[in-house]
């Protein structure tokens, strides 16, 4: 967002309460977290999801990251699913304990796609943290690429239907959100929504009953159009959601207040305050 172009507009702010649900501000990517966070502030978001990959990760920028507003997930994706053993499962399920900050494991789940580790692997690491988040109580948050009906198929198995789940940078079509929200679980809706040529996805979300969808930036990757191939950040939410209100027919703030309520919801944080100070 900090580059400017002639053709890109400026995001125009939303009221105070949007969520950032997936983001990843830690690592070298983000060297400025403070700024990043003090535009979205200006922006109308009031509350941001950062995505640990795993207990390293957590451990070395938790406290660099440890602003009002900012929530935490922690998880091992699925392109190290080779990395969750005893050791990292029990560092895991220590810092859940301990930090209530932490509001759910995430993401986890299956990639087909790249295939870095064989299928079994990925799966065996994907049970492993779905029993994690059943024994310290949180919600799952998921990630699923070209892998939806092994990933189905495990969630139901391990006895997580109409539980709170949340399918994270959903980009499929009408049909799947239906066997998804269908199970009692959410989506979250990403950047690539406002692409034209994204059709299956755009009208995915037409369909999409009021409270079965948050919204996301899974940032620094797929900034919304206008900033299409830019850094993302939480800020650019606001793109996402005035592309999906102006989809369904609604009007940016009434989605913008109910995709953050839903959220808060999801993730247990309406009485934590938020970067609003509040």
């Amino acid at each position: 967002m900090s580059k400017k172009h002639p053709s890109r507009p400026l995001p125009q702010p939303l009221p105070a309460g949007g969520v950032d649900t997936h983001a990843h501000l830690d690592g070298s990517r983000y060297p400025d977290p403070l700024a990043v966070l003090a535009r979205a502030r200006g922006l109308g978001v009031t509350a941001v999801g950062n995505v640990f990959l795993g207990p390293a990760a957590y451990a070395a920028e938790r406290q660099r990251l440890a602003q009002p507003g900012v929530f935490f997930l922690l998880g091992i994706h699925p392109h190290e699913a080779g990395d969750v053993t005893p050791a990292t499962l029990a560092a895991m399920e220590a810092a859940f304990q301990q930090d209530p900050q932490l509001r759910a494991v995430g993401e986890i789940g299956l990639d087909y796609h790249y295939d870095f580790h064989p299928r079994g692997v990925q799966q065996d690491a994907f049970r492993r943290q779905l029993e994690l988040a059943q024994r310290v109580g949180r919600p799952v948050v998921v990630h699923s690429r070209e892998a939806e009906d092994d990933t189905l198929r495990i969630l139901e198995e391990m006895g997580l239907v109409h539980s709170p789940v949340l399918w994270h940078c959903f980009g499929l079509g009408a049909d799947w959100a239906a066997e998804i929200l269908g199970r009692g679980w959410i989506v979250s809706i990403p950047g690539p929504v406002t692409f034209p040529k994204n059709t299956s996805l755009r009208d995915a979300v037409t369909a999409l009953p009021p409270d079965g969808f948050v919204l996301e930036t899974d940032c620094p990757y797929l900034a919304p159009e206008p900033y299409r191939g830019q850094r993302n950040e939480p800020g650019l939410l606001v793109f996402t959601a005035r592309e999906v209100a102006r989809l369904r027919g609604e009007t940016a703030e009434a989605l913008w207040r109910r995709c953050g309520a839903t959220a808060r919801r999801f993730f247990g944080i309406e009485d934590d305050g938020d970067m609003q100070g509040r």
